[in-house]
């Protein structure tokens, strides 16, 4: 299957968390948008590898996606070296996608800023010819997708755009629920983490009206992108 986005994400609720508006505005529109995780988030305080997975798929169901990998990489472990870039590339390769959304180029996870730089160095390697690759015994063709946007996640980087997601806010904050091990719930016996508070769901919420106040909207995402972002339509901005 081909899809149009492809959206890598360090931990099962990265893409929730920061870009579940923007893939469920883009499914509305009728693309396809496949979401593929790098680990199992097994490291995590709370929860634990088959928990996240199960979360993960009731998540998927809720944004609509058209299908959902897991990558396996190690939690905490995994590097930006041959065999891991290579893995990321067979992924690109199999779904040739237009765009792809990565993790933040810079966070306080230390996954997110290297899985953002591990995949803005898959995306581009994909392209090359000479860099073989197969899936289910066939040979890959190259495919480089025409731009790697950076969600911003934990820590507020400046966006280079904004995407308005007023109309599917409230499903991005059902599909973040969907990993309930993860956030705060008063009959949990398991350890308070930073984002097991009852407050972070109000930090979610307004850094979403913040993004969106910036572009004249009630909710929004936001981005950051290597290079220029070209436009055929001005009247087409918000």
């Amino acid at each position: 299957m081909k899809a149009d986005i492809l959206v890598f994400a360090a931990h099962p609720d990265d893409a929730e968390l920061a870009c579940s508006g923007t893939i469920m505005a883009h499914i509305e529109k009728g693309y396809k948008v496949v979401i593929v995780d790098l680990t199992h988030g097994e490291l995590g305080t709370r929860g634990d590898a088959p928990t996240r997975l199960l979360e993960a798929e009731a998540s998927a169901k809720i944004l609509g996606v058209h299908a959902r990998e897991n990558l396996g990489f190690r939690d905490g472990f995994f590097v930006k070296d041959e065999a891991h870039i290579m893995r990321v590339i067979e992924i690109i390769r199999k779904y040739q996608p237009s765009i792809v959304l990565a993790n933040a180029e810079s966070d306080r996870h230390i996954d997110h800023g290297k899985a953002g730089d591990l995949l803005n160095d898959a995306c581009f390697l994909s392209g090359l010819k000479k860099i073989e690759t197969t899936y289910q015994n066939q040979v890959q063709l190259a495919w480089r997708p025409s731009k790697v946007y950076h969600y911003i996640q934990d820590r507020l980087n400046e966006p280079d755009i904004v995407f308005d997601i007023t109309p599917f806010f409230d499903r991005k904050m059902e599909s973040i629920k969907a990993f309930k091990s993860q956030f705060f719930n008063p009959d949990s016996s398991e350890p308070i983490t930073p984002i097991a508070t009852p407050e972070f769901m109000h930090h979610l919420k307004g850094r979403a009206l913040e993004f969106g106040r910036r572009i004249g909207v009630t909710y929004g995402e936001g981005f950051t992108v290597k290079g220029n972002i070209g436009s055929r339509n001005l009247l087409d901005q918000v």
